[in-house]
């Protein structure tokens, strides 16, 4: 069937490799993923943010090298994911995701005692090792196999669900901390981290590992994983989501400077990048129908053009504020989308069989893009005069993701 043929998403059937029967135990795979991604994100990632500004004061380290201790954990994660995609193929998710809970929950321990700036940055490379195992990626791995068709329906319920972590956690961090001293706040969080995330890990995800149906798989030019990595299609889709993740994660980081240079107040600003947020869930809602109604390659273009558009909107648009609140809405709900392009970008052109490894592949680019992105795009503004200069360029680099996206769907293909 050729490439521009919309993927059809069935209405109930039933998931890979269960009875009907079973369906209520893969229903405790989501709901049991959904408690444990929105916790991981929210303390692993979330709470950092809040505590940054108290730990600098506290131990005098400088807020660049803690964010770089940060920022390191994020890259290390990204590659972490491309070794841990092979285990979960042929494993399954259990041990991954209970052993990085456990390692998730020392690891945030250890940056709560952290004594000097090198235990700090260690504890938080070790956190980046446990976000590889306890993040998206191994969850949409495991939800892609036990899912089967279904799996566009579940992958949106997750990251609905997680979407909503910094809403819970930004608050509950910020709560804590004016009882508690960063560290204290940060063994909390530990505890939390540990009573929720791993026995949820042990015991709902001790399934059987559901072997891949015949009638999931994506026929391309090569079937094996390396043949796959070689062709051109993996490769122009490895840097069209690298740009747009470079490029998305840059906006986000810098939209309020931007409104602000462009006579916004700094609560009006802050105000924007929240509803940014409701843009994101938005766009997860409404992926299900796109699914239906576009191609993989359509779909893959037009999200990242739109991309495109808000972030030249943004770039020449003086105002007024609220029409440029309307465009970093959009731009939420681009982003929102984006998450759920790239979590499907493996099972619609090359089916389940490798999802693990190829997707551990190229989420590693795109996670490291997302992680360079605030540095780099602070840098960038400080060098090109200013954050619209700054987002002409982000523009730019959206549009080449576009066209780069064109090519990135192998010639043939069956549904998954």
């Amino acid at each position: 069937m050729s490439s521009d043929t919309p993927t059809q998403v069935p209405a109930a059937p039933q998931a890979a490799g269960t009875s009907r029967s079973d369906r209520p135990l893969v229903g405790t795979v989501l709901a049991a993923l959904c408690v444990t991604e929105i916790t991981s994100w929210g303390v692993l990632y979330y709470a950092f943010p809040v505590l940054a500004p108290a730990i600098t004061r506290d131990t005098g380290w400088s807020a660049t090298a803690t964010t770089a201790a940060f920022s390191a954990a994020l890259v290390l994660a990204a590659i972490g994911g491309i070794p841990l995609g092979r285990v979960l193929d042929r494993r399954g998710p259990r041990t991954v995701m209970t052993t990085g809970s456990v390692v998730a929950t020392a690891a945030v321990a250890g940056v709560a005692l952290a004594p000097n700036l090198w235990w700090f940055t260690a504890a938080w490379l070790l956190a980046g090792a446990a976000m590889a195992a306890v993040l998206y990626q191994p969850a949409f791995a495991a939800l892609t196999r036990y899912y089967g068709p279904r799996h566009v329906t579940a992958l949106t319920t997750l990251t609905l669900v997680a979407g909503l972590a910094s809403t819970v956690f930004a608050p509950l961090t910020d709560a804590l901390a004016t009882h508690l001293p960063w560290r204290g706040v940060y063994l909390v969080l530990a505890a939390v981290l540990a009573v929720l995330t791993i026995p949820l890990h042990a015991f709902a995800l001790r399934r059987s590992w559901p072997p891949v149906r015949p009638d999931l798989h994506v026929k391309s030019a090569g079937g094996a994983v390396k043949d796959v990595l070689r062709s051109r299609p993996f490769v122009l889709l490895t840097a069209a989501l690298t740009l747009s993740a470079f490029a998305m994660f840059a906006v986000l980081t810098n939209l309020i400077p931007l409104l602000i240079e462009r006579g916004a107040s700094a609560t009006t600003a802050a105000w924007a990048l929240g509803l940014g947020g409701l843009g994101q869930v938005a766009g997860r809602l409404g992926y299900s129908t796109l699914v239906r109604r576009t191609t993989v390659r359509a779909r893959t273009v037009w999200i990242l053009a739109l991309s495109t558009t808000t972030t030249a909107t943004l770039a020449v648009l003086p105002g007024p504020v609220t029409l440029l609140i309307a465009v970093a809405v959009l731009a939420g709900t681009t982003r929102g989308i984006a998450t759920l392009l790239q979590a499907t970008a493996i099972s619609d052109r090359w089916g389940t069989t490798s999802y693990g490894a190829l997707s551990g592949i190229l989420a590693a680019p795109i996670t490291t893009a997302g992680a360079l992105a605030p540095w780099a795009g602070a840098a960038l503004a400080a060098s090109l005069g200013g954050y619209p200069h700054l987002f002409t360029a982000l523009t730019a680099a959206a549009a080449l993701a576009a066209v780069l996206a064109v090519g990135s769907v192998p010639a043939r293909r069956r549904p998954a």
